[in-house]
């Protein structure tokens, strides 16, 4: 993860120099570009990291290149004003006496403006190079890799080591990157300095020669292809997606001579449209038919028709649509839910959704951002509206950051998944449904309708050996195993194996 994390500020920032310090170059030559370059690279920089992902996704996929780029686009801003600030700064009569020797455009801006600029502008490099850091952990949210994954999940998780481990990495790596171009750059800037020994240029010489080489090694890094024999899948954001990964993994590999590879962490999302299309870059994945519903196809319960299950409505569309299908049911019904704090619990006595009416006005309600959205009749306004709730207090909170702020008593009413683990951990008492408002997100194995042919020879029953998943699990039992991994901080592939070993699905 951390020479992922490296590669990709180092080739992103690689990107950045060749088209920032042309493009300073332009602002320099020409001011009437000038104000126009310079207001485009300002709103790139203004721009939400996660949002100028998302577009950059949109023509390159998910994956390094979407990342690198963007966080190229991140970097120009310094690179091109310093580079202009730095042209502008020569000193007019080194410039008139360049002009009196002959010396053409090109030929004075090579041998006499870049080299006084180049302090100037390598202090922008430099700027750049160290906010890259910080920004490459959005490349998590793409399936970029890095240590956005490792922060992301010591959030959702509170698990204060691997947040302070992957924050305390990434300072390092920022303050190792940024002295070693301090020493560079004040080299740079040391106009005094007698010339050097002969035996000192050649050791700087060699240096810079093993930087070269060790850029373009990092660079190179990103682009060589991941593992991915056999099976592929997408790891996920979430323990419960993580677990049935990991189920997959080892009894497919337990069974058959086949290699399952699980690449980089991705959302839902992104993990969809890798699978789907002729330039897929997975085989599997797991999620849950109400997303892929909602989420995934744009669609709501509304379009359903009537007698036609949300399962095999949703199951259909895939088929017709995008030529995968889903694998059965496992047992897992992690649809919305609402918890209430055990304070609740003992002042009013509620035990469904319909008895927080009466008491709505005296309590506070969280939810993530999504559940605010008007994507669909499954969110916040339908629901208040059908169970006829007024809160006293709505608030807005991030979906990694929902469980610490309600154990800080932050509000007293939350929107949670059923089958989380970190509801136990937060002493949620979930409320029953009792008017049936949220329909069900039955989890399932999407495959491609492909997969079982290509692999026919490897693996002859592969869909029966998937197939042992489905009917094996209830909510109570996979909450447990994602607390487990949630609070507890055991290793998903342990707790996996344990549960395989416990169903009688694999040998210890």
């Amino acid at each position: 993860m951390i020479l992922d994390h490296i590669s990709i500020v180092v080739a992103s920032l690689l990107c950045a120099i060749l088209a920032g310090v042309p493009l300073g170059v332009i602002c320099y030559f020409y001011p009437a570009a000038r104000r126009v370059i310079l207001r485009v690279v300002d709103l790139i920089q203004t721009t939400p990291a996660l949002a100028l992902l998302g577009i950059i996704m949109v023509f390159l996929g998910a994956g390094k290149p979407t990342v690198i780029t963007g966080l190229a686009l991140y970097s120009l801003l310094p690179i091109v004003r310093n580079t202009c600030l730095g042209l502008d700064q020569v000193p007019d009569y080194l410039v008139e006496a360049a002009k009196g020797m002959g010396m053409t455009r090109l030929y004075r801006l090579a041998h006499v403006e870049m080299p006084m600029a180049a302090p100037i502008i390598f202090t922008g490099i430099r700027i750049a190079a160290v906010n890259a850091v910080g920004t490459a952990v959005f490349a998590a949210f793409v399936g970029g890799g890095g240590l956005g994954g490792v922060i992301n999940t010591g959030i959702r998780q509170d698990d204060m080591n691997a947040i302070l481990g992957g924050t305390g990495v990434l300072m390092l790596m920022a303050l190792v990157l940024d002295t070693l171009m301090g020493i560079v750059e004040r080299r740079m800037n040391s106009r005094t300095a007698a010339a050097p020994a002969y035996r000192f240029r050649v050791v700087r010489r060699l240096g810079a020669a093993a930087a070269a080489v060790c850029v373009l090694g990092l660079c190179a890094w990103n682009f060589i292809p991941q593992d991915a024999d056999g099976l592929v899948l997408y790891q996920g954001e979430f323990s419960e997606v993580q677990l049935v990964n990991s189920m997959i993994q080892q009894l497919v590999e337990d069974r058959y001579d086949l290699t399952v590879t699980i690449k980089d962490q991705m959302t839902s999302k992104n993990n969809f449209d890798e699978l789907v299309g002729d330039g897929h870059s997975c085989d599997l994945m797991y999620n849950w038919d109400g997303t892929i519903l909602t989420t995934i196809m744009g669609l709501d319960t509304a379009d359903i028709p009537e007698g036609r299950t949300l399962y095999d409505f949703v199951n259909e569309r895939l088929q017709d649509k995008y030529d995968v299908r889903l694998m059965g049911k496992i047992g897992v019904n992690n649809t919305y839910a609402i918890g209430v704090t055990q304070d609740v619990v003992d002042r009013y006595g509620v035990a469904a959704i319909s008895d927080l009416q009466p008491v709505a006005g005296e309590l506070r309600f969280g939810a993530e951002q999504d559940f605010f959205t008007d994507a669909g009749s499954m969110k916040f306004g339908p629901f208040v509206n059908f169970y006829d709730l007024d809160f006293k207090e709505v608030r807005h909170v991030d979906i990694m950051l929902k469980y610490k702020a309600i154990e800080q008593g932050a509000y007293d009413v939350m929107v949670v998944y059923a089958t989380d683990g970190l509801n136990k951990r937060a002493g949620l008492t979930i409320l029953e449904d009792d008017r049936h408002f949220f329909p069900d997100y039955y989890g399932t194995i999407l495959a491609r309708n492909d997969v079982f042919e290509r692999f026919r020879e490897q693996a002859p029953d592969l869909e029966d050996t998937l197939s042992l998943l489905n009917g094996l699990f209830t909510d109570e039992l996979m909450s447990g195993l994602t607390y487990e991994v949630d609070v507890e901080g055991r290793p998903v592939d342990e707790v996996a194996h344990e549960f395989l070993v416990g169903q009688g699905l694999l040998e210890k």
